[in-house]
């Protein structure tokens, strides 16, 4: 068996990382597997970069331009959505003709169009599609936050009231609790018709193609892409990303430390996010979550990222407490498991996540999490096993979870508990036999 992964970048973001990590798997169980992407980072071999590169940029500038164009004043969410109006066809490469599964992952910002992806189809060939956000379930939106009308927005509003005998699909407690208060997102509203213009396409681009198998990272994300009216029909099931164990694993945290250049003593929390400052992952309630610590001892925050030596605005000095301590934008994996390696807890206050590699990585390492109750986290973290599962967008209640991992609960079961989850869960075996077996379904 071949399997073509398809996505647009190799190494840049959480969905390019989690595709390198299962070509990697796959191919350690024996499958002939190969990567095509946009953006080509390493020296891997099995990595190959689209041909018509100017094709590509191009394609991206254009979608850019035209999302700018709908944006109105709100042109700072300019990479916030995605339409797919552009791209370049692969049908013709030698690395798809001699696939025999197609195996889509984030394939956005120019690298493959609806047009496109309806080419892929229409080739016979298999085509598995692993969603790393909820884009391929909406129109335009990679996060659906407290977005009421997410799940049909070519329909008639969730605001108004039903027709007699319709039926709606159920909406989980965010978007219900966004209908009741009769709230939407502003810029929703702004991009409404977009909205339905892409949704209407992505329609299309299904109706009478042969089937997708849909594979959601997390069980959560695959139950918000079930009530998507544009998936009714399609199979969606949920599989984890794997990650390899043996590099991701325990290690002396005094030496990691030295390496880093942190301090030997004392408790250090890790907050790792691509941009630090990003406001989906939280940050803020983070700063207000140590400010209520008071009478621990202070423990010091490192935070690795791009724009992590700049945080002075969300997190101001004060007086016998540690100011927080940019890592900076790290590449090198062995580094980066360093940098769990040192820390006592990772920390993730995201408003939306599918099911963050950093949870697993740290796990893998050995070191308890804390994060919200929202999108996949709860799947990752067992609450008051391999971590805690702070009540959502509630400071106070990641303070009790922080303060219950650093100086309440036993840290060799709670290292213990994390690295037998990732083992059972996550390794790189047991994901590639699951997926082995969507590869060899039967096709409906």
């Amino acid at each position: 068996m071949r399997v073509l992964i398809v996505s647009t970048s190799e190494r840049t973001g959480g969905a390019a990382v989690a595709a390198s990590r299962l070509l990697e798997a796959l191919q350690r169980n024996g499958v002939k597997a190969k990567m095509l992407v946009r953006d080509k980072q390493t020296q891997n071999p099995s990595v190959v970069s689209h041909p018509r590169q100017l094709r590509l940029r191009l394609a991206f500038l254009w979608e850019r331009f035209c999302i700018w164009l709908h944006l109105g004043l709100r042109r700072q969410r300019l990479f916030e959505l995605d339409i797919a109006n552009s791209g370049a066809d692969i049908t013709q490469l030698p690395e798809f003709l001699e696939a025999d599964v197609i195996h889509l992952h984030w394939v956005n910002q120019g690298m493959l169009s609806l047009r496109q992806i309806r080419r892929i189809l229409d080739s016979g060939k298999r085509v598995v599609w692993t969603m790393h956000d909820v884009w391929p379930a909406t129109a335009i939106c990679h996060l659906t936050l407290d977005c009421p009308v997410w799940a049909s927005p070519s329909q008639r509003p969730p605001l108004s009231p039903p027709r007699a005998g319709e039926e709606r699909p159920p909406l989980s407690p965010p978007l219900a609790s966004c209908m009741e208060q009769g709230a939407g997102r502003p810029s929703c509203r702004l991009n409404s018709r977009l909205a339905r213009q892409v949704w209407q396409r992505k329609q299309a681009m299904l109706q009478g193609s042969s089937p997708i198998t849909f594979v959601a990272c997390s069980q959560w994300l695959a139950g918000e892409a079930r009530k998507s009216r544009l998936l009714q029909g399609q199979t969606v099931l949920s599989i984890p990303n794997p990650i390899d164990t043996s590099l991701y694993k325990p290690g002396s945290r005094r030496a990691a430390r030295q390496s880093l250049g942190l301090p030997l003593e004392g408790k250090v929390v890790l907050f790792v996010a691509q941009r630090a400052t990003n406001p989906y992952k939280g940050m803020h309630y983070l700063a207000e979550a140590l400010t209520m610590m008071q009478g621990d001892e202070p423990p010091l925050l490192a935070v690795l990222g791009s724009q992590s030596e700049d945080l002075s605005d969300l997190l101001p000095l004060r007086e016998g407490r540690p100011g927080p301590v940019g890592l900076g934008y790290i590449t090198d994996e062995r580094r980066m498991v360093m940098a769990y390696q040192a820390a006592d807890v990772f920390v993730l206050p995201s408003l939306s996540e599918n099911l963050p590699n950093t949870i697993m990585e740290a796990m893998a390492c050995g070191v308890p999490c804390v994060g919200f109750r929202v999108g996949g986290i709860p799947e990752e973290i067992d609450h008051l096993q391999t971590g805690y599962v702070a009540d959502y967008k509630d400071a106070a209640s990641l303070a009790r979870g922080l303060r219950w991992v650093l100086y309440e609960a036993d840290a060799e079961t709670l290292s213990k508990a994390c690295v037998q989850k990732v083992q059972r869960c996550y390794s790189q075996q047991s994901v590639a036999r699951r997926y082995l077996e969507v590869y060899n379904a039967p096709q409906s």
